[in-house]
């Protein structure tokens, strides 16, 4: 039987991705290229010391990548993708990755973090819908599923416009 408890969180490796492609295959199929957040990851790569892997009895069970992005002239992060492979989904796996990666972010003075997904699943986490409109995806996007965290008071504020790379000079 799966526990949380026997699951070991690590930061992510580049030996991980091919178990991280796997599972994101498995979560949401060949449509996931196909996205606006996918668009976002083309242009700039994930930064692994804030994407974390779940592993349980030496298997990656389950990945949440953070990407350093501008939005209009404002640093921000793009949370994703995040997946958990399906026989451990609904267990805390994917909540706990989320807090992990909020965490190190936090600490490296990062200041928010953006997302499209479901906001019954992240509002908890402390995510809120952002004003539709503010936000420029590369793609279509239902503002609805567009979230933001802020990591400290005010870190979301000034967030607006298109979603660019950020350079490395900026992180």
């Amino acid at each position: 039987m799966f526990h949380l408890n026997d699951v070991r969180f690590l930061p992510e490796r580049p030996d991980h991705d091919a178990a991280i492609e796997l599972i994101a295959d498995e979560a949401f199929g060949p449509g996931r290229f196909a996205r606006a957040a996918e668009r976002v990851r083309e242009m700039a790569p994930h930064d692994r010391e804030l994407s974390f892997v779940a592993e349980h009895e030496a298997e990656i069970i389950g990945s949440v990548r953070l990407t350093p992005i501008l939005v209009g002239a404002a640093p921000s992060l793009l949370l994703g993708p995040l997946a958990v492979r399906p026989a451990y989904k609904n267990r805390g796996a994917g909540k706990a990755l989320m807090r992990l990666s909020a965490e190190a972010a936090k600490a490296k003075s990062e200041r928010s973090i953006i997302l499209v997904g479901d906001p019954p699943y992240y509002e908890p986490l402390g995510y809120y819908p952002l004003p539709p409109g503010t936000i420029a995806m590369p793609g279509p996007v239902d503002p609805r599923r567009l979230l933001g965290l802020e990591l400290v008071a005010g870190g979301l504020d000034g967030v607006a416009g298109a979603i660019r790379a950020r350079s490395s000079s900026l992180r």
